[in-house]
């Protein structure tokens, strides 16, 4: 057996995800999907999302361990700035 089939997958990097998403947004902004592709982009994008955020939540954490701001969880409310 080789390694290659013993090794899982590696995760995609942040700028693929995103170029990835930015890809499906222009795809669907350019209005020349069917319906069940637009949803099927859509939910494709949405997968990428949420893998994108938490590289970028895992990202924050390493940065609040390495500075020491850690130990005092942020409460805000979304989108209210």
């Amino acid at each position: 057996m080789s390694t290659a089939e013993t090794t899982p997958p590696a995760e995609p990097k942040f700028e693929t995800l995103v170029a990835e998403l930015e890809k499906i947004v222009g795809q669907l902004e350019g209005g020349q999907l069917s319906l069940e592709d637009s949803l099927g982009a859509f939910e494709r994008g949405m997968e990428l999302q949420q893998k994108a955020a938490a590289i970028l939540d895992a990202a924050e954490h390493k940065v609040e361990l390495l500075t020491g701001t850690a130990a005092a969880p942020r409460t805000e409310p979304f989108g209210n700035s």
